[in-house]
């Protein structure tokens, strides 16, 4: 009887006391990098920075606020020469309102800062006359974005919503013939702010991509010629290993 009646209420305050995000493998994690790569500059070990661009909705019923920040670190470079060049980045950490949270992504689509100005562009030249809430965008990928609907009409017939400013929610569609085969994830709406429910790959880098190979967790992005990519460019990155679990407030002493 002294077990339960020190232990229930020792639970109860732990409960109370202790915040805990968990980001599911396959959670969307929209996100314009504020640092730039230059394979001709950057070495292994700098650190890069970016925002998220949309609130990211938890298993625990919280989210990840838009505007968090993320942060990462270049693993290897590849100086250019006759097979061209290559970078491995990792974002390993978000910091949202003072709580640092783990990560361990991949990435579905990168797009450059212009591809992403695009999908915040109305697509009708005669957008001056109507108010911003009521323009016609395309996301990077050919998704339409109808804001005075409300609603996102994908080029794989599924529909999403679109919230406010450039918030979008969508299921994933598959597009394997890209190298995005589908997986966990695919099975809810998920935040991809400008990017398509089936984006997929490298949107206006030239002839940069993005290689699978390497361990979870690291980014592997190669070019023929030499890998650049510009602060405000945009990374639709996905959760490929349980991570996340972060506590916040102080832990009462067990009786």
């Amino acid at each position: 009887m002294a077990w339960s009646r020190f232990t229930i209420p020792f639970a109860v305050a732990l409960a109370a006391l202790i915040h805990i995000r968990e980001i599911r493998v396959g959670t969307v994690i929209p996100v314009m990098l504020v640092s730039t790569l230059n394979v001709d500059r950057d070495q292994p070990g700098k650190k890069i920075e970016g925002r998220i661009m949309q609130n990211v909705p938890l298993p625990s019923g919280g989210a990840i606020s838009e505007r968090a920040q993320v942060f990462g670190h270049v693993v290897s470079v590849t100086k250019p020469g006759p097979s061209g060049s290559s970078m491995v980045v990792a974002f390993d950490t978000i910091q949202d309102h003072g709580r640092t949270i783990p990560i361990t992504t991949g990435v579905l689509a990168l797009a450059s800062m212009g591809s992403v100005f695009d999908a915040g562009s109305p697509v009708s030249a005669n957008s001056d006359m109507v108010p911003v809430t009521q323009w016609v965008t395309r996301q990077v990928g050919g998704d339409l974005v109808r804001r005075g609907w409300g609603k996102v009409e994908s080029t794989s017939g599924v529909s999403g919503t679109w919230l406010q400013g450039s918030s979008v929610l969508i299921r994933l569609t598959p597009n394997p013939t890209a190298g995005c085969p589908g997986g966990p994830g695919y099975d809810r709406e998920q935040p991809v702010w400008v990017f398509s429910s089936a984006a997929c790959g490298v949107y206006g880098l030239g002839d940069v991509k993005i290689s699978s190979a390497g361990p979870p967790g690291q980014i592997t992005l190669s070019s023929r010629k030499k890998v650049s990519v510009r602060g405000g460019s945009g990374w639709l990155l996905i959760a490929v290993a349980e991570s996340g679990r972060e506590v916040e407030g102080e832990v009462p002493p067990a009786p």
